[in-house]
């Protein structure tokens, strides 16, 4: 493949994110649903490509010349292959310029949250592969290794369901990458949306403690449209260095660059033991399953514990991180949607759609009744960034949480934040979100069923029994 298809396939990337971001300012309803322009600009992209302008041409007489779209197919094998890189880069920056807290303030802040988000998770496994045996492999032959997707499309989001696709293809169920990608914007969708309605319906009913008028219920025109005001922009981040010694920018890749390293090297480690260990004895290979993203945000809070010690001179900066975080994000979710298989989500769309309704359903439920049993005080504020989150982006619970408390006045924000330290590192994207398909393919659903309603039942009672009765 040349490098002339690999520089013109993100110069095309970026023209549809551009394009994407043109269509939300002028297109008021994407505005008010708060999309994404990188998810307008990868359906854009999907429309002219081989799945939908290629689908629609091949079946017309005479214009044969589009019936693989506009794209060339070795620029849509470049986006496919995408999303497995930059899901390391985004993990690897989680907390990379982070200070890591003590453990008690964690505790004590976020422990109200950690517990509910940590249900929540859980409950998305337990519902997802009860649904799975129950209904999805008998009626329509689904592998059962779909009943991790709700977990992985829904907490993890977009980036942990195109991270996977290399695990699912290794394993034997290729479809359950485009699958996820699809429930990952259903969660999205529908994250915005009953989050909105929540908030109206908490005001109502007097159970918002911050907003007391449905009036309040909005974001100004700007913030709507994504457009920053001139007086009102802040910096992207600090200038650690200087340029002519190592450009700041080049440094902090170069962080990105040693933390996935550090986790590859965790990897190959755990592998070559599994290996010594019970591997060739068993047959059993669960690690060599496991994708690099889980370990390079490992490699990421180890990096930051050393340069929390050693570096003096504090040369990371956090907002820097987090441009370079954002900006893998919109690649990862314009080239994931750009090639999703709408072939696949069409050929089990009764299995999709039951999916879909379970995981919404769930998190509902959670919200609703679990939020204000769990929560001591403020329980609809911390629990809607919650709800936000476990629909398919941490971005949502953010939004969700501004809206319903627009001046920080509740611990909601602080206590998501930290509840990320204790939380990422397992489910949403951690450790057992990867080791999920696995641990079904080997030990069966019943296995992990059984594994994930405990661990669901041990943090449905932390939540009630110690944090909701303080």
């Amino acid at each position: 493949m040349s490098t002339f298809f690999v520089g013109m396939s993100f110069l095309v990337l970026g023209v549809f994110l551009l394009l994407g971001k043109l269509i939300r300012v002028v297109f008021p309803p994407f505005q008010k649903l708060f999309i994404p322009s990188s998810l307008i600009g990868g359906f854009l992209a999907l429309f002219f490509g081989p799945e939908i302008l290629g689908y629609i041409a091949s079946r017309t007489e005479y214009n044969t010349i589009l019936s693989g779209g506009i794209f060339p197919e070795e620029m849509l094998a470049i986006w496919a292959s995408i999303p497995a890189l930059f899901i390391n880069i985004i993990f690897a920056t989680l907390f990379l310029g982070k200070k890591i807290p003590d453990i008690r303030n964690i505790w004590f802040i976020a422990g109200p949250q950690i517990a509910h988000g940590q249900t929540i998770a859980w409950g998305q496994y337990v519902f997802g592969i009860m649904v799975t045996m129950l209904i999805l492999t008998p009626f329509f032959g689904i592998d059962p290794m779909a009943g991790a997707l709700i977990e992985i499309a829904f907490e993890g989001g977009h980036g942990t369901a195109a991270g996977m696709a290399s695990t699912f293809e290794e394993l034997g169920f290729s479809d359950a990458s485009d699958l996820a990608l699809g429930l990952a914007t259903v969660g999205i969708l529908f994250g915005v949306v009953f989050g909105i309605l929540l908030l109206n319906y908490g005001v109502r009913t007097g159970k918002t403690e911050i907003l007391k008028n449905e009036k309040n219920i909005t974001l100004d025109e700007r913030y709507q449209t994504g457009i920053i005001d001139f007086d009102s922009r802040e910096c992207a981040g600090k200038i650690t260095t200087r340029p002519e010694s190592i450009e700041p920018l080049s440094l902090h890749l170069a962080y990105v660059g040693v933390a996935i390293g550090i986790g590859y090297i965790i990897l190959q480690i755990l592998i070559l033991i599994e290996k010594m260990a019970w591997g060739q004895t068993t047959g059993i290979y669960l690690l060599a399953h496991i994708p690099l993203f889980p370990l390079a945000m490992i490699g990421g809070i180890i990096l930051q514990m050393f340069l929390d010690r050693f570096d003096v001179h504090m040369t990371l900066d956090r907002n820097l991180m987090m441009r370079i975080q954002g900006l893998s994000l919109d690649v990862l979710i314009t080239s994931a949607i750009a090639t999703l298989s709408l072939n696949v989500i069409g050929n089990n769309l009764i299995p999709f759609i039951i999916l879909a309704t379970v995981g919404i359903m769930w998190n509902l439920i959670a919200f609703m009744f679990l939020g204000p049993r769990m929560m001591p005080s403020y329980w609809f504020e911390r629990s809607i960034g919650n709800f936000g989150q476990s629909m398919g982006m941490t971005a949502t619970g953010l939004l969700l949480m501004r809206i319903a408390d627009p001046e920080n006045s509740s611990p909601a924000l602080e206590g998501f934040g930290y509840k990320q330290l204790l939380f990422e590192p397992v489910v949403g994207g951690g450790i057992f979100t990867a080791a999920s398909v696995p641990l079904i393919f080997y030990f069966g659903p019943l296995f992990v069923l059984i594994l994930a309603s405990i661990i669901m039942l041990f943090w449905t009672l932390i939540g009630i029994f110690y944090f909701g009765r303080k």
